[in-house]
């Protein structure tokens, strides 16, 4: 049928493409900074709460900062030069902006709250009519155009919020995808003419894995019109894709030139390869997309938009394998080896049993194998020192921390924090309702006690709230300020700044409780829980909720800890029956399953030791953040198991098949040791070169993903392929096979070995 038909297959193939690739070109503007909010949880409700109602804050709230290199806050030029960088930001249409509370509001002598003890800092605190997703797209090019005009004036001007934060993430994200394939192309050119020496086989492998992201990003493109996805599902599916979609295309092409080398015609070969390595290629990609599945257990966007990426394009890696490829190898056919590079000489094997043996892959397979529990033990000892460190892990969700220092973003955000308290930036927002108006004496008396108790906890640098506005009109019951005629007597300075803590219908208050310490610190969330301890002991007619940074980022810890285990039981589920059907046996699926935890492990613990504990940033120019990002865990849980699983497929199903042909347990594994380990160590440096490249040229969630990926597939295709499968399944022997009910083969074959003093003696596989 793909004979009779690849024209036209082709050419369908292409308008798909190009259809895709329009979707795909515009799917950056649609993609969001968001999906970190847990749906129904206090901190969601508290940020909704403060849309409405107060003073300087709206549908996004933003912070305008403004650093003078050269002047004073206490100086007229300063104050002339913020009020004119605060009327261009007013008058900036794309902003929205519909009211403003902070320095350049103020009269002088009101003023001290928003100016920074270094005399060069002041904020203004401005309430955008735009809804988060919009704030997230305009804000990078506002602050972009706030650069331009004043940087050359002696001015730094920033944008603070979680909206502008997110929005600069995206910018940077697609500046560092841009990069990353920048990087990775011509690396997996270079490695692809390596490994098939072969320009044309190079250039096909490098099409399908485009072909899957292209197609992937065009679906997602209309998908993220309407429902929201994270931005990083760009940079997680192009880098997935060119890893998966390179390496399927790899091993197909490489069996169908030994197909051919074989003496088979093109169509003979295409089949074949199918029949074999397509067959592999369909198990492994039902595999990966079984296990990025179990993600969709987990109830927040951001894990939902990257198992969808994941899982789109790893299922159009495996259909452009299965379909596409073999299109372009019938119209190829022995042109698939057109454009050979000669590199220099070196001594070619034959793919006969002697040639086999004589290979440095067959070697290794003998001296492992003959001292099976040695090398067993050793590995398991090295990997689980690795992966020791990982009993410290601890994640959190995403803060200023992860934008480099030259942003304009992260540089707003080290001003503020460096001029009024470095909690400044992350408060715990403590957003009480009353079903009465706040001014009533009984539960006026409850909020005074109740800002008296939170200053008085450890880590509290202040709290800021209405009250010290109230007081000095109502020293004794301050809440009684709010009636009608006492605010109508007071100045505006005085009723702007009360309302920005208390809402206009007097029956919502907000106080912020600024810590003397990073939003993702363990203080912070003690801090956090004492604070709510505090709140619980309010009287029932006053209705809480906690928000702010630390609660949100506890939330959605919370909520990826409580799917975690669904999410692993599922996935080791899924994965057992998968290899099971693949292998038919009942005990060789839990051995790749305790081999991939182990791996995992020692990924996780590499993780710590880089980013929690610092160890190599400066020399990788990585970002010590102290934690990890909490979907990187669970994320690289479910790619790495699966991955790991691919080389698994892969190697055993070679194994397999020497196995049904001899019944020689040992012969088996040395020999598909030796056809796949070239394939498997290339596809290996295939995939650490793509997801390392990623890693060093995205900000830091990416850079742990894809380092941490690059390392999980260094250790599997090393210590794990090479040295812990084959002295596994030396230990199990005709074990490795068993399935009740299921004949064993019995014809032992005798394995040779250039050096007798190191093989194994030969096996006699008995039912």
């Amino acid at each position: 049928m793909t004979r009779k038909g690849r024209w036209p297959l082709l050419a369908l193939w292409l308008i798909a493409l190009a259809l895709s690739g329009i979707g795909a070109s515009s799917i950056a503007n649609s993609l969001s900074g968001g999906g970190w909010y847990v749906s129904g949880s206090d901190s969601v409700k508290a940020a909704h709460q403060l849309e409405h109602g107060f003073k300087g804050r709206g549908k996004t709230t933003v912070t305008l900062v403004i650093h003078d290199k050269q002047h004073k806050t206490d100086s007229s030029q300063f104050a002339e030069r913020a009020r004119d960088v605060a009327r261009y930001v007013r008058a900036d249409k794309a902003l929205k902006v519909t009211d403003t509370h902070g320095w350049t509001t103020l009269d002088s002598g009101n003023r001290s709250p928003y100016a920074g003890d270094d005399h060069r800092t002041a904020i203004d605190s401005l309430a955008l009519d735009l809804d988060d997703g919009t704030a997230r797209r305009e804000l990078p090019k506002v602050q972009k155009s706030l650069t331009d005009r004043f940087e050359g004036k002696g001015l730094e001007v920033s944008l603070v919020s979680p909206s502008s934060f997110w929005g600069e993430v995206n910018t940077l994200s697609q500046e560092g995808l841009a990069k990353a394939e920048l990087i990775t192309m011509p690396l997996i050119i270079v490695i692809l003419l390596l490994l098939f020496r072969s320009i044309a086989a190079a250039l096909v492998s490098l099409a399908v894995g485009v072909s899957a992201i292209v197609f992937t990003l065009g679906l997602l493109a209309p998908i993220s019109q309407h429902y929201e996805l994270s931005v990083f599902v760009e940079n997680a599916a192009t880098m997935l894709g060119l890893g998966v979609g390179v390496d399927y295309s790899l091993f197909m092409i490489t069996r169908f030139k030994e197909q051919l080398a074989k003496g088979q015609s093109v169509e003979a070969a295409v089949a074949a390869t199918l029949r074999t390595s397509g067959h592999t290629v369909i198990a492994s990609g039902v595999t990966i997309v079984l296990a990025m599945c179990t993600l969709f257990l987990i109830d927040l966007n951001v894990i939902f938009s990257l198992a969808l990426g994941a899982t789109v394009v790893v299922a159009f890696s495996v259909l452009t394998a299965v379909l596409f490829l073999p299109v372009l190898l019938h119209i190829l056919g022995n042109r698939i080896n057109a454009g050979r590079i000669r590199f220099p000489s070196r001594r070619r094997r034959t793919a006969t049993a002697a040639g086999e043996e004589s290979s440095r892959w067959y070697r290794i397979a003998l001296k492992v194998m003959a001292r099976p529990v040695l090398f067993l033990a050793a590995t398991s000892i090295a990997l689980l020192t690795l992966a020791a460190p990982a009993a410290q892990l601890r994640t959190f969700s995403p803060d200023a921390r992860i934008l480099p220092g030259t942003s304009q973003v992260r540089v707003g955000y080290d001003h503020v924090q460096d001029a009024f308290g470095v909690g400044t930036t992350s408060p715990v927002q403590a957003v009480i309702t009353a079903k009465k108006p706040l001014d009533k004496p009984a539960q006026a008396d409850e909020l005074t006690e109740f800002n008296d108790r939170l200053e008085k906890l450890p880590h509290v640098d202040r709290v800021d709230s209405a009250l010290p506005a109230l007081k000095t009109v109502s020293p004794k019951a301050p809440f009684a300020a709010l009636d009608d005629t006492s605010m109508d007597r007071l100045p505006d300075d005085a009723r702007d700044t009360i309302r920005h803590y208390v809402a206009d219908d007097n029956r919502t208050v907000v106080f912020e409780v600024i810590p003397d310490t990073k939003a993702s610190s363990d203080a912070a969330r003690n801090l956090l829980a004492r604070v709510q301890d505090e709140a619980a002991k309010l009287p029932t007619s006053l209705d809480v909720a906690i928000g702010g940074e630390t609660a949100e980022g506890i939330d959605s810890n919370r909520v990826i800890e409580d799917g975690l285990p669904h999410v692993i039981l599922v996935m080791l589920a899924a994965v057992y029956v998968v290899l099971l059907l693949t292998f038919r046996s009942l005990l060789l699926p839990l051995k790749a399953i305790a081999m991939n935890l182990l791996s995992i492990a020692a990924t996780y613990g590499v993780l710590v030791l880089v980013f929690q504990r610092g160890m190599g940033t400066e020399l990788l120019n990585f970002e010590q953040t102290n934690y990890l990002q909490n979907f990187v865990p669970v994320l690289l849980l479910a790619l790495l198991f699966s991955l790991s699983t691919d080389y698994e497929v892969f190697l055993l199903d070679r194994v397999r098949e020497e196995y049904t042909a001899t019944g020689d347990n040992t012969a088996s594994v040395a020999r598909g040791l030796t056809r796949t380990a070239p394939l498997i160590s290339g596809a290996a440096v295939l995939m650490v070169a793509v997801f390392g490249a990623f890693g060093f040229a995205g900000i830091v969630p990416i850079q742990q993903l894809g380092f941490g990926m690059a390392v999980a597939i260094l250790l599997d295709a090393t210590l794990v392929r090479l040295l812990l499968v084959p002295a596994s399944m030396r230990l199990m022997g005709r074990w490795n096979w068993w399935l009740p009910g299921r004949r064993t083969p019995t014809r032992p074959r005798k394995l040779t070995s250039p050096s007798t003093s190191t093989h194994p003696e030969r096996e006699t596989i008995t039912p």
